[in-house]
Parts: structure tokens; sequence; C-alpha cells
């Protein structure tokens, strides 16, 4: 039996790049595409930064279409929630039947998120939800996901953090105060290597910035 196709929420970070291994080892849905929401003002990923032509080359080293939702800046809560509704319907008119989403134990999203797919025809799937985010870190790591902290919340974690590799050595380092996966939003990643990848996305690091109360490091394709 064909599995089901599904979309998977991808913000260009390692938790949806596992949730995309994890799936395509398990084999029971056919991830066909990669849905990110981008800032038009910037030509960058929403909330991690990280430039337009960094996400492509993700989804080209993944050997997946890439479904832009495109935001205006500033973004009202209405004009979101409208141009995600919009890629549901077309979600669904191209026969797909779910959407997958790397979240990890914050229960207010993960109910947010089934609302809002209730009624659209897509299921969400939750393939990362409950695991130990500790133990969880480190097998990423081990299996050669590569990332980098992109994005870092200074008023949880040290600003020097950001620009630092995703590595044995910064779970080390971290705060015992600070989730291994920074599940809570003190830092965000971006995935340059790893089993989900049929190549690594060459990058260099460029300068380090902080704006509107986080601190970004920007990436540069090569």
């Amino acid at each position: 039996m064909t599995p089901p196709k599904a979309l998977l929420s991808w913000s260009s970070g390692k938790d949806a790049a596992w949730a995309l291994h994890v799936l395509r080892l398990a084999g029971e849905v056919e991830v066909v595409g990669l849905l990110t929401t981008t800032n038009t003002a910037f030509d960058r990923v929403a909330m991690h930064g990280v430039r337009e032509t960094l996400l492509e080359a993700q989804a080209e080293a993944a050997g997946l279409p890439l479904w832009k939702v495109p935001l205006p800046w500033p973004c009202p809560n209405e004009a979101y929630e409208a141009r995600m509704a919009q890629a549901c319907v077309d979600a669904v008119n191209q026969g797909i039947e779910a959407m997958v989403f790397g979240d990890l134990f914050l229960k207010d999203v993960r109910d947010y998120r089934i609302q809002k797919l209730a009624g659209t025809g897509l299921t969400p799937l939750f393939p990362l939800w409950g695991r130990d985010t500790a133990i969880l870190a480190r097998e990423m790591v081990a299996a050669g996901l590569k990332a980098t902290l992109v994005c870092v919340d200074p008023k949880v974690l040290e600003a020097s953090f950001a620009g630092r590799d995703f590595d044995e050595a910064l779970l080390t380092d971290l705060p015992p105060s600070v989730d291994p996966c920074g599940e809570r939003g003190e830092f965000h990643t971006f995935v340059w290597d790893g089993p989900m990848f049929r190549h690594p996305v060459p990058i260099r690091r460029g300068e380090v910035v902080e704006r509107v109360g986080f601190v970004f490091a920007d990436l540069v394709p090569l």
C-alpha cells in the first residue's frame, strides 16, 4: 500500500531535519515537500533569520520541493493564519494527507497546531514528541547531524553561543536551565549536513548582530 503523503513544517533547524530522517527510516508516510514561512522584507526564514538561498540549498540537499509561505513584515497573526490556511488548502488539493512537525514537548504549541489543522483534511504528525531532549540531542550529533546556532535569546543564553556548532562541546557547555534542543526558544539552528541530506550545504559564518531582542549569527552560502 502506498504510504500517505505529508508536508514537513520546515524551520531550517535540527528538529525538523531529524523528523525527516526519522520518517524516512520508518517509511510509514512519504514526505513530499518542506513547508517554510519566509520574511518577504528580508528574504529570510521567519524567526531563524536564515537566508532564502540557504533554505533552497537545504531543500535541494534533501531532494524535496520547497513550499514557501511568504509573510509580510511586520506580520499580524491574522495574516499568518490566513496564509497558512491557504497552504493547507493547496496541499489537500495535491493529495497530501498529513502535516509533520518537529515539536518535542510544548503542549500549548502542539494543541495550537492540532486546532488549526482540524477540518483541513490534514492529519498532524509529531514523530519526535515526548523524546528525552538530552538523549535526543546527543543522538542527532552521534548520527552526523551538523548544525549551527543562528539565533539565540540572550535573556536565557549568553550571546556568545550564537554561531557555535551544535555538537558535543556545545551540549556540555549549555547551562542546566537551557533545554539541550532549545525547545523553549533558547536557540535556533540551521542544519547544513546530516543523514537526511544527499550532500552537505556549504556555508561560511558571517557577522553576528542583535535585532529585536535576539542575537543572530548570519550564515553565507559558499
